[in-house]
């Protein structure tokens, strides 16, 4: 099966252009779909590989994934096995893909975590102890992705010269290598300013955000500063990077912002995934009549 995987990866990498990020995410999960038919072979004697993909043996995995996995994640894994097979059948490997024969689980719908405005004002508005280099970055991070609703994949990717602080904007490379210009507010740029002063001049090029070593910065260091930060200050600490985007979003749309507009500024390719803060929007809704009106039903 290792000669068709590497094969697979060729094809995503290649013919398909897929960022590295989404072919090592598909690779992953036909990994452990190889280690699940590698255990099945020894376990029952199957037939090696392609021959022993069958229907009962992908319900077999799926029914494994059930016990361990959300439906989001058995949906995402669902879908690398679809692709992988189809690309079997293409090859010759396959005389059809048994896997088209499966509906794909129902999506999970969820409110994503969002800060209240009070809660990100003290998350950015208040200084925490530590090395002012790197308390001046942390700052200049976590307001650069309020201000613009960053995913935490494109501030580890920027370099400093995809920001312009002198007409307040960032250069993003988004999901699928789409390139957006975002506005960047006053207090973002002003982070943004001291930060970069406060570096070496030989660091004035290259990765925008550093870590001690003078590499640059991961996604997990990145969520690892921000739960110390929220720890300090005495906020929810189950917030991630991802909930500052979260919150940029819904306060925008609170406060009477266009969802096409939103919708833009986050780099969604579908209108129907930014709707979802329409939702957010209307739980605080909910939230202030359930305080506010005298007739409510909840007290």
């Amino acid at each position: 099966m290792k000669q068709y995987l590497r094969r697979f990866e060729q094809h995503l990498a290649v013919e398909r252009n897929l960022s590295p990020r989404t072919v090592e995410a598909y690779m992953r999960d036909l990994r452990q779909f190889s280690s699940f038919i590698e255990q099945a072979e020894a376990a029952n004697g199957q037939a090696g590989f392609p021959e022993c993909i069958d229907l009962l043996l992908l319900r077999q995995y799926l029914a494994r994934l059930h016990k361990s996995c959300g439906r989001t994640s058995i949906a995402r894994k669902l879908s690398s096995i679809k692709g992988f097979l189809r690309f079997l059948v293409r090859e010759g490997a396959l005389a059809d893909s048994p896997a088209d024969a499966l509906s794909t689980p129902r999506q999970e719908h969820y409110l994503p975590k969002v800060l209240s405005a009070e809660q990100v004002g003290q998350l950015l508005d208040r200084s925490p102890p530590g090395q002012q280099l790197l308390v001046l970055r942390d700052l200049a991070i976590f307001e650069l992705t309020y201000s613009c609703g960053l995913r935490v994949g494109e501030l580890t990717h920027l370099d400093v010269g995809a920001v312009d602080l002198e007409n307040c904007q960032v250069r993003v490379l988004g999901k699928g290598n789409k390139e957006r210009i975002l506005p960047i507010g006053r207090q973002a740029c002003g982070a943004l300013r001291n930060y970069l002063a406060s570096r070496e001049p030989s660091d004035q090029h290259g990765a925008l955000f550093l870590n001690q070593r003078g590499g640059r910065l991961t996604a997990r260091s990145i969520q690892r500063n921000l739960k110390n930060r929220l720890l300090q200050f005495n906020l929810p600490t189950d917030a991630t990077p991802h909930a500052l985007r979260h919150s940029f979003a819904t306060h925008l749309l609170d406060a009477g912002a266009d969802l096409r507009v939103i919708q833009e500024l986050l780099g969604h390719a579908s209108l129907s995934t930014t709707q979802k803060y329409t939702k957010v929007s209307f739980s605080h809704l909910a939230d202030v009549y359930d305080r506010c009106h005298p007739r409510s039903q909840k007290k």
